[in-house]
């Protein structure tokens, strides 16, 4: 008999059974952050829906488990509808609060953006509502340089917020 860790976490892809777990990571940062600008709660077949997306455009979206829980996950979509963007994606990463700072998202992102570049995308872009020191130092880590910054693009819980984009060529 195999005994694993259960502090290990392990990185695979992620399918509908998987959606309760990630819908309620998600929700978090929706309620409780400005990281994403959703202001209202989501279903998990709302995730379910968006996973679909996803994996019909044939982009991965990867969930990190640990002790048999989903701690966090990333995923690709396409950048933009036209046809011309079709080798750029846009990325994100999403890890539960209390699993923050202990690499998982460094974990999925070393994983994801080489499945991108295996499958012949060249760019990836991730948008970042600011401040966000952790997220800036993430992409920062995995090559990705600061192209824009949008002031005050975004409004939740009664303030401003700017947004920049970081890319990398893969």
């Amino acid at each position: 008999m195999v005994v694993q860790n259960p502090d290990e976490v392990f990185v695979r892809d992620a399918g509908a059974a998987d959606a309760e777990a990630m819908a309620r990571i998600y929700n978090y940062y929706v309620k409780q952050t400005i990281v994403t600008f959703e202001e209202k709660a989501i279903s998990s077949s709302e995730i379910c829906q968006r996973l679909q997306e996803v994996q019909s455009s044939s982009l991965p979206w990867l969930v990190a488990k640990r002790g048999g829980k989903i701690v966090g996950y990333a995923n690709a979509s396409r950048w933009k509808g036209r046809c011309a963007y079709r080798f750029s994606t846009e990325v994100t990463v999403y890890v539960a609060p209390v699993h923050t700072g202990h690499g998982i998202g460094s974990m999925l992102y070393g994983q994801l953006l080489p499945a991108l570049k295996e499958n012949d995308i060249h760019t990836a872009i991730g948008g970042i509502a600011l401040p966000n020191e952790a997220s800036v130092a993430l992409h920062e880590k995995f090559g990705f340089t600061k192209v824009a910054h949008f002031r005050e693009v975004g409004f939740k819980f009664k303030r401003r917020i700017d947004v920049g984009y970081w890319q990398s060529l893969l």
